[in-house]
């Protein structure tokens, strides 16, 4: 194998994306001592918009298109993304080259006065920016006011600091890879809020023409990891999966390589909402995906996910 003398890695600059970018870095350091590897820092749009939810702005693509721009015109060689905010569908001439160990995937419970859900009573305020979290808690705590909440990690405790909110739901991945897990009041099970496609595992993207960086990343893609979020990917893709559909999708792997994928599509009021699950080996991964998706769909889910689009436009 060629290996190469430099790499640059494009990252959006906020302290997890960079914190992400680094632990790739370092990474690579280790395996090929002799590159040197470093890091371009840039501000997306999806960065940049906060005064609007995600799902009025375009969507999660938001946070990846000016890296996909520096990967296309060579000023980076890879890119580092949370896996959640990977679009389904990536824009022609990219590929995801390797998806690194799942941390934690589920969703963080964050207050400074409650200590669970449960706990919360009529009428307290929960923020979240994402529609599959607000349709899962609507549906199980129809008593809660959900609004919306955007930001880095870092903004959205200080919104919650400065009594916005009673509690705010966050991914527990990145609380914990920021050093904060002291903030974590509970972890939510998936009973009570199944995780996007791709939580918790971090994806490297390069574009399609690089084939000389295939093999060099390839140390760093974690099969088992990789088998359950291609299942989930596999799912949501076919429901038609953006940030504009409040749609969940999480799978596990037992030690013999079997599956297990969970799905659930839902109405953002959480007056609707439809789960499957089904097994198959890990081979079989994006099959198990579209497997999943047609259970729902025979349950109904299409017309819901078409009634929530056209409520949202």
């Amino acid at each position: 194998m060629n290996i190469l003398e430099k790499l640059v890695i494009a990252s959006r600059e906020s302290p997890l994306a960079m914190w992400q970018a680094e632990h790739i870095r370092d990474k690579l350091k280790e395996l090929y001592p002799q590159c040197e590897v470093s890091i371009l820092g840039m501000t997306t749009q999806g960065d940049q918009i906060l005064d609007k939810t995600l799902s009025k702005i375009g969507g999660k693509g938001l946070f990846i298109k000016e890296l996909e721009v520096a990967l296309q015109e060579e000023r980076a060689d890879l890119a580092v993304h949370s896996i959640k905010d990977v679009p389904m569908e990536l824009p022609e001439g990219f590929v995801l080259a390797a998806i690194g160990e799942r941390a934690n995937p589920f969703d963080a419970f964050v207050s400074n006065r409650y200590s669970r859900l449960e706990d919360l009573p009529e009428g307290a305020v929960v923020g979240t920016s994402s529609l599959r979290r607000e349709a899962q808690l609507r549906a199980r705590f129809p008593h809660l006011q959900i609004r919306p909440l955007r930001g880095n990690v870092q903004t959205r405790l200080a919104k919650l600091d400065n009594g916005d909110y009673d509690a705010i739901i966050l991914a527990a991945a990145g609380l914990e890879r920021l050093g904060l897990n002291e903030r974590i009041r509970n972890i939510l099970p998936p009973s009570d809020s199944l995780p996007a496609a791709g939580q918790g595992a971090l994806g490297i993207e390069i574009a399609a023409h690089r084939t000389d960086l295939v093999e060099v990343l390839l140390p760093l893609n974690h099969p088992k990891t990789a088998a359950c979020v291609t299942a989930e990917r596999a799912l949501a893709r076919a429901l038609g999966g953006s940030c504009q559909v409040p749609l969940a999708a999480y799978c596990t792997a037992d030690e013999q390589g079997l599956l297990t994928l969970s799905g659930l599509v839902g109405h953002p009021d959480g007056s609707h909402t439809l789960t499957a699950q089904a097994q198959a080996p890990a081979v079989y991964a994006d099959a198990l995906g579209r497997a999943v998706a047609k259970q729902l769909e025979n349950d109904g889910a299409k017309e819901l996910i078409e009634a929530v689009l056209a409520e949202s436009c």
